[in-house]
């Protein structure tokens, strides 16, 4: 079982959406038997989540914090996010009572803790937020991880960091 887990900007608008699914299938399609770990922001976190069980693999979430839905995914997209925290084998959420740095850092070393990889959908910008995409890679990179980037051409990024 392979356990592959993401890190993405949260920022992707709908014409770069399609080319990273493509991009993350293509990565993801020798992973068979597939476990896929995420943290489920908007963005790359829920692409990713879709593509794993379009693909007929299992998804484990971890959430940052308790208040992560409410103060995190715009209430327009909670649906999604809700199918897919349904859908997932495990939930998992860290005992942070508000979303923010410290959680997200938290949140993207317990997916890289529990990975054999990490898929970033990620533009290979530097930005040394804790727990950003760069952050996690350098993070991934650091413990040894193997790290496969998905940033296909012609993906952009919506104006928003993440």
């Amino acid at each position: 079982m392979t356990r592959v887990a993401v890190t993405g900007h949260t920022d992707l608008p709908p014409h770069t959406t399609g080319l990273v699914a493509d991009g993350l299938r293509a990565v993801l399609a020798d992973a068979v038997p597939l476990v896929g770990l995420t943290c489920l922001a908007p963005g790359a976190d829920q692409l990713f989540a879709e593509v794993v069980l379009d693909l007929g693999g299992r998804v484990e979430i971890v959430l940052p914090a308790a208040d992560y839905r409410e103060a995190k995914v715009a209430p327009g997209a909670w649906p999604r996010f809700d199918d897919l925290v349904r859908r997932a084998d495990r939930v998992r959420t860290l005992p942070f009572p508000r979303s923010g740095r410290a959680a997200y850092q938290a949140a993207a070393l317990a997916v890289l803790d529990a990975a054999d990889l990490l898929v970033a959908v990620w533009d290979g910008v530097a930005d040394s937020r804790p727990g950003g995409t760069a952050a996690t890679v350098a993070a991934a990179r650091d413990r040894g991880l193997p790290v496969s980037v998905v940033w296909p051409a012609g993906a952009q990024r919506g104006g928003r960091r993440g």
